[in-house]
Formats: structure tokens, C-alpha cells, sequence
């Protein structure tokens, strides 16, 4: 039998909101689940399904506090560590960082989220034209930052996809970086992929997927509540339990960061050229299957 060749740390990633480092004194348990996504990808949501299965459809999780992301580099690990070691519960964290800036356990599970980058960048406009002076200081003022501080977004959308795709991933981190690291390691044991398209699709029939891989046995009796409490309208209408600091970063409350939950926003932005450089990019950087599964969520089986 060939021996899994399990993924290495081999860089730190530092900016206004990572510091990676956070990982390298992070003590895992074996029974760890680790959920991945870029960003604005259906994050949020696996943090409630997740959330939901281990807990059997109960009401009202704090699941913000439950599920911290790991590499936001507010708090300084100096606080975040001891938080994370004194979770009594089968952990299920988050982060957002490419796999070669983590440390990879071979024994906890991993499920990244995937979404077509265009969806995504619609999605980040409306979380960064909405965050509100607390954001910007948390992530600019704060001691540690690495790098220049983040800037608020330009009044016009179709600018912002222009600077995200010619700085890849500006204001924000790399895309295809981060995609790419992730879509490498999609056939080890310990790694499942999920699609928000899929998600959309069919949520009864991922969340059973879900629940399989994590080797967390359904209560059929409690199946109703599940569905309706990761159901995106029930998510909306308790936004402050699963969203940061109950939303304190938009002025507009947690219901801004939890928004339309839609594809194909940028159907009436962006131009046909628009849209084939994209494709013609992924697949450049991705491969042509990786690009459509990203762009469609097929092609996995």
C-alpha cells in the first residue's frame, strides 16, 4: 500500500486579517473538524450544518463562539490559543488559509467549501461596502497587522471585480491560490468537498453526506428541526448567533453578512469578455476539471 503523502506547512501567510502562525502551537484532537472555504463561500452555513448535526437540531447556538476562525488574527493567539483548548465539544473551526499555511492533521476532518469566484466576489462586495468603522479598526489598528490595511471598497462593482482579478483576490488574499492548494488534496481520506451550488440544489441529500463523512449518526426524529435551522431564511432571522460578534462589524446588523444567499448576481455586471477571461483563467489555473467543478460543482463523483 502507498503511503499518503499527508500536505506540509511551508510558509506563513500574514496580513490585515491572517496571522497562520496562530496554527503552528495549535493542539489538535483527533475527532477535530476543520472547515475551509476562500471566503464567501457557503462558510457561515457549514458552520450551521455542522453545528446542527453534532448538536441534534437543538435552537439558539452561539455558533460564532462555538466555531472560531483560527487564522483571523484578532484576537492574538496569546487569547485565541487558551479559547480553543477550552472548547468541550467535538471542535469545528474554520479557516480560510491555502493548505501549505496550515498545519495539517492526518486525523481530523476537512471540508472545503467551493463556489464560483465570481459569485464569491459579489458576495465580498456586499460584506466590505457594509462593514463600518469597528471592522476597519479591528483590522487596521489593531497590533500585528502585516502589510498595508484594507481600504474601503470602490462605489462601483464592476471596478472591484477588475481589481480582483488583476491582483487576484484584492483587497482580500489570493483565489486561485487557495483553490488550487485545496482542489490537490481532494482525494485524501480525511477531505470532502462541498459545493454551494450543491447546497442549494439539495441540502437534505449533502447534509446526509455531511454527516456520513464527519461519522456523526442522524436523529431521524430531529431531521425536520435540522433542515429548517439550516435553512437560509432561519439563519437570516437569527443572523447575531453565527455571525461575529453578533454583527457588531456592519452597521446594518448580522443580517448584511448573512445576505442573499444566490448565485449569479454578476449576470447583470459583467460583460461576455468578463466572463471568459475568468473561465479561461480557472482553468489555467485549475485544470479543466477543477475549473468546472469551482464554476459548477460537477465532475467530483
Amino acid at each position: 500500500m502507498t503511503a499518503i503523502a499527508w500536505p506540509k506547512k511551508t510558509r506563513e501567510l500574514h496580513n490585515h486579517h491572517f496571522d497562520s502562525t496562530i496554527w503552528n502551537d495549535f493542539k489538535f484532537r483527533d475527532d477535530d473538524i476543520v472547515i475551509s472555504t476562500y471566503a464567501k463561500a457557503g462558510t457561515t452555513w457549514m458552520q450551521q450544518i455542522v453545528s446542527q448535526l453534532l448538536f441534534d437540531g437543538a435552537k439558539d447556538l452561539e455558533v460564532a463562539e462555538m466555531s472560531p476562525w483560527v487564522d483571523l488574527r484578532v484576537p492574538p493567539k496569546e487569547v485565541k490559543l487558551p479559547m480553543l483548548e477550552a472548547l468541550e465539544h467535538r471542535r469545528f473551526i474554520k479557516t480560510h488559509l491555502p493548505v501549505d499555511a496550515l498545519v495539517f492533521s492526518p486525523k481530523a476532518k476537512y471540508i472545503y467549501i467551493g463556489r464560483d469566484g465570481r459569485d464569491v466576489v459579489w458576495s465580498m462586495y456586499n460584506h466590505h461596502a457594509n462593514a463600518n468603522e469597528v471592522w476597519y479598526g479591528a483590522l487596521n489598528d489593531t497590533p500585528g497587522r502585516v502589510g498595508p490595511p484594507i481600504e474601503p471598497p470602490p462605489d462601483d462593482i464592476h471596478e472591484y471585480w477588475n481589481d480582483w482579478m488583476a491582483k487576484d483576490g484584492h483587497p482580500f488574499w489570493p483565489f486561485w491560490d487557495n483553490a488550487r492548494s485545496w482542489w490537490a488534496i481532494r482525494d485524501l481520506p480525511n477531505v470532502l468537498f462541498v459545493h454551494f451550488g450543491n447546497l442549494k440544489r439539495d441540502m437534505p441529500g449533502e447534509i446526509r453526506k455531511i454527516a456520513q463523512f464527519l461519522d456523526i449518526p442522524i436523529n431521524e426524529a430531529n431531521w425536520d428541526a435540522i433542515l429548517e435551522h439550516c435553512s437560509f431564511d432561519y439563519m437570516k432571522a437569527n443572523a447575531t448567533k453565527s455571525v461575529p460578534l453578533g454583527g457588531a462589524f456592519w452597521d446594518a446588523g448580522a443580517k448584511v453578512f448573512i445576505n442573499k444567499g444566490v448565485n449569479g448576481r454578476w449576470t447583470d455586471t459583467l460583460t461576455k469578455a468578463d466572463s471568459a477571461e475568468y473561465e479561461a483563467r480557472a482553468v489555467k489555473e485549475l485544470g479543466a476539471a477543477g475549473a468546472r467543478w469551482f464554476a459548477t460543482g460537477e465532475g467530483m463523483e
